[in-house]
């Protein structure tokens, strides 16, 4: 694509190898997280224009193009100017953009701004996985799991008004574009970059192989290159694969190997990989898991092996439990069909070939 055609671009999460953008020609800002554990100091590599945060919601550390400073104000307000004031930048500057943008909002401690507080958000009556009262199938941190449809009620409700700023925020980025006359041909994805369970199976956090905690909303936008509204691609899809999806919208072919297929190419995957790695012994947590997911089944495996700080494993790697779900006729993995099943049962629901898969999705 010629510089005067290329996408301008924005995300809200998972960044797509801002170096070949910016090799390209392309003006690169980052606005709000970066990476886990990023050392505040440090200055993300490949962005011309940033303003990093230090995550939290109020008067928050922030590193603004090389200085670590405090910004007073509600940090989601601070991210929305911060990329507007990038935007407006494209008026007098002809280079195609990328921006990526990453509220704090909806982690804890979920605190919204001042004007939403006690705002109503629509009433939710939960899911028939919650709280399960029956969990008898599940590994033992789920079976100990407290979580009641109140707590859920609440923590969704909190969620929410923190969101109801990004919904502000979202809309100012698009009322933007238009009057730069740039929303056509800005390819814009919106995902969340995990999921969280309002007392499912009876836990309220994150990190278990579970459908509300690994599924999130993911959207694409791009009118001048055949996305627009009215569109449902049911293809299974992950953030690996913004990456190669925002490279090949800009026309750049990476000189390394990728995770992921751009989601402009016709590639369906018949299932993912999902994992999650213990750090430490704390008791009352998932252990280490791994996760075949496709559209109708989902098979796990806990393991016995754990991650310090640093990052190195230990463990036997021995398999503790296992859990099998029919999501097409169980969609809300109320069964799990390897309890107390026999070889037979696990043969006709086939768990050898469904092992073999994760054990080889794991080494690859």
């Amino acid at each position: 694509m010629s510089a005067t055609t290329r996408p301008r671009t924005g995300s809200t999460r998972a960044p797509p190898s801002p170096r070949y953008l910016k090799q390209a020609g392309y003006r690169t800002g980052l606005f709000g997280k970066w990476l886990n554990s990023w050392t505040l100091s440090d200055n993300p590599p490949h962005f011309e224009d940033f303003a990093l945060l230090q995550p939290g919601y109020v008067d928050a550390q922030w590193n603004v193009n090389g200085t670590v400073q405090t910004i007073n104000g509600y940090t989601t307000n601070i991210i929305k100017n911060r990329a507007l004031n990038f935007l407006d930048k494209a008026a007098a500057d002809s280079r195609p953009w990328f921006a990526y943008v990453t509220p704090y909002a909806s982690h804890g401690p979920r605190t919204p701004e001042a004007k939403y507080a006690g705002t109503a958000v629509p009433d939710w009556s939960g899911r028939p996985s919650v709280p399960e009262n029956d969990r008898s199938d599940k590994p033992a941190y789920i079976r100990n799991a407290t979580g009641t449809l109140a707590d859920g009620k609440q923590i969704r409700a909190e969620q929410l008004r923190t969101l109801l700023t990004v919904d502000d925020t979202v809309q100012a980025f698009k009322n933007k574009l238009q009057a730069l006359g740039q929303l056509d041909n800005t390819l814009v994805i919106y995902i969340a970059d995990n999921g969280f369970t309002w007392a499912d199976h009876g836990w309220t956090k994150k990190s278990v192989p579970y459908r509300p905690a690994h599924e999130v909303p993911f959207y694409l936008s791009w009118p001048a290159g055949g996305l627009s509204a009215g569109t449902t691609d049911s293809r299974i899809t992950a953030n690996i694969d913004i990456a190669p999806t925002v490279l090949d919208a800009a026309g750049i072919t990476p000189a390394h190997s990728v995770d992921g297929r751009s989601l402009l190419s016709s590639y369906s995957r018949d299932h993912l990989l999902v994992e999650w790695w213990q750090q430490g012994t704390t008791a009352d947590g998932p252990p280490t898991w791994a996760s075949y997911v496709s559209q109708d089944k989902q098979y796990t495996e806990y393991y016995d092996l754990t991650t310090d700080g640093n990052g190195n494993v230990s463990g036997t790697g021995q398999v503790k439990f296992r859990e099998y779900y029919d999501l097409a006729g169980d969609p809300y993995q109320l069964t799990n069909k390897l309890y107390q099943a026999t070889p037979a049962d696990e043969q006709n629901l086939g768990i050898p070939a469904l092992a073999a898969q994760l054990a080889a999705d794991r080494t690859a």
